[in-house]
């Protein structure tokens, strides 16, 4: 008789069959090698990790030092939300094709494809002399981390069974989301104050280089799938969303009826439509319309869109207001995040446990509910706002919220799909997580534009105040979407995983 299929750490692994009826099921689970140790499974766990850090890291590393790029190349206000936007647009335009490529060619190999791209560009990056360098090498990285991301994401939730061992590998992952973002803050701060913003890039080279040194020893192949690329797919979902930025951040300088602002905003609202009908008559779209079939699914798409979009906001405006309103240096600006870092990390690591006490809905509104309240708390920010009340403290309970919440919303996001789907549905929560970040920073930073009182302390304290708002707006429909497709999903006995 043969032996049933282990758990990572002890064997072989199964891809859990899709939970949700209206997917379709393969006819037998896909089964991935495993190293046997626990030990190894750890390592394997720390690789993934670790390389995602990297393109987590690289999306904030720059916001302490925006001050410092915008006096060496001389951006406007509008114009330094580029440098982030170009990176988090191709990222989340490519990331479904990025997700392919691992289904067609093996996450292993893909993986270590993307490593050496992302390495080489955050070397362009560090290296860049004028606005356009700069931009352009953050777009290419932006396409390096689109292929890693959701590599990554895919070998851990093949190395790692749906249930227990899933969630404490999940719970490491969606640590590292957090933890990167704030802890590219104090990194690029770091690194800001004592060299130059453009050290922070220049890390990820010997880093890069360590772990694929590493993946190529450890990392198990996965199989590899036949089938083509849909570009069509690709390239309407990246250029529709570009377009859409385009519009926004016009409409911050120009107003929303100039011509140079509904032309890009049509042209990426008939593109996205153009995206859905070629995905609906594609053979192999990068995104299965299928994947929202089921209803919690969608919703944790849609929740993660917004989540990350207000967090995007908060990280790039606060940032600004600590160096700008209180003066202080690069160095201070990244350690003024850490109580959101520190709690963060601690919420976050209690999760699989607290998995095991209450439902994922619970803790996911609970995250969402903490979030809002701090970010709410947040933007009450004026010029004499002192930083213990003002700033400290309700990072304490954004750190608590995106601790809580990030971990149970990616599951939810993955779970339950047929293995041949694995790859795009890693891809897909990926995306939505980009493309909310870049579509909510050119929306928040437009609102920023329009209560704009001039120059100094004050304009950036309105500023921000006035961004952060329309962050707390965006947890309200995140946590709106939640209520209204997770939580009753959930209820529903198919649904039930944990």
């Amino acid at each position: 008789m043969r032996a049933a299929p282990k758990y990572a750490g002890s064997g072989d692994v199964r891809v859990g069959h899709a939970a949700d009826p209206g997917v379709k099921e393969s006819a037998a689970p896909t089964v991935v090698r495993v190293p046997a140790a626990p030990a190894r499974a750890t390592l394997i766990l720390t690789i993934i990790c670790v390389s995602y850090f990297m393109v987590i890291l690289d999306n904030s590393i720059v916001f302490t030092g925006l001050p410092q790029i915008r006096s060496d190349m001389g951006f406007s206000e509008t114009g330094l939300s580029w440098i982030t936007n170009a990176y988090v647009l191709v990222f989340g335009g490519l990331l479904l094709l990025g997700a392919r490529a691992g289904d067609l060619f093996g996450h292993r190999r893909v993986f270590l494809f993307s490593l050496v791209v992302f390495a080489l560009t955050s070397l362009l990056v560090g290296a860049a002399q004028n606005q356009w360098w700069l931009i352009g090498a953050r777009a290419l990285q932006g396409g390096g981390a689109a292929v890693l991301a959701p590599s990554a994401l895919s070998l851990l939730t093949r190395s790692f069974a749906e249930g227990r061992a899933r969630n404490r590998a999940m719970a490491a992952y969606s640590a590292v989301a957090g933890l990167g973002a704030a802890l590219g803050l104090v990194v690029g701060g770091l690194v800001a104050d004592l060299i130059s913003w453009r050290a922070g890039f220049f890390l990820n080279v010997p880093v890069g280089i360590a772990m694929v040194a590493l993946a190529v020893r450890f990392l198990p192949e996965t199989e590899r799938r036949g089938g083509r690329f849909d570009v069509a797919g690709a390239l309407l979902a990246t250029g529709g969303s570009t377009a859409l930025v385009f519009g926004i951040v016009d409409a911050a300088d120009i107003g929303w009826t100039a011509p140079a602002t509904l032309i890009p905003l049509v042209a990426g609202v008939v593109m996205l439509a153009l995206f859905v009908l070629v995905e609906r008559r594609a053979a192999q779209p990068i995104v299965p319309l299928r994947l929202f079939a089921s209803r919690e699914r969608s919703g944790a798409y849609v929740t993660r869109m917004l989540y990350m979009g207000a967090m995007i906001g908060f990280f790039f405006f606060t940032a600004q207001f600590v160096q700008s309103v209180y003066h202080w240096t690069p160095l201070q600006a990244g350690l003024a995040f850490l109580p959101m870092t520190l709690v963060n990390f601690v919420f976050a690591i209690q999760v699989p446990r607290l998995l095991e006490r209450a439902s994922r809905p619970q803790v996911l509104t609970t995250g969402l509910a903490l979030t809002m309240v701090g970010m709410v708390w947040l933007s009450r920010l004026d010029p004499h706002t002192p930083y213990l009340t003002g700033v400290a403290l309700p990072m304490v309970l954004i750190g608590a919220g995106q601790g809580l919440a990030l971990a149970p919303l990616t599951s939810s996001g993955v779970d339950g799909v047929a293995p041949a789907d694995a790859g795009a549905a890693s891809g897909l929560v990926n995306t939505v997580h980009q493309i909310g970040s870049a579509l909510s920073l050119s929306i928040l930073t437009a609102v920023a534009a329009s209560v704009s009182t001039g120059h100094g302390a004050a304009d950036i304290a309105a500023r921000s105040g006035a961004a952060l708002t329309g962050s707390a707006v965006l947890l309200a429909l995140a946590l709106a979407a939640t209520l209204t497709l997770i939580v009753p999903a959930r209820t529903r006995p198919h649904e039930r995983s944990l």
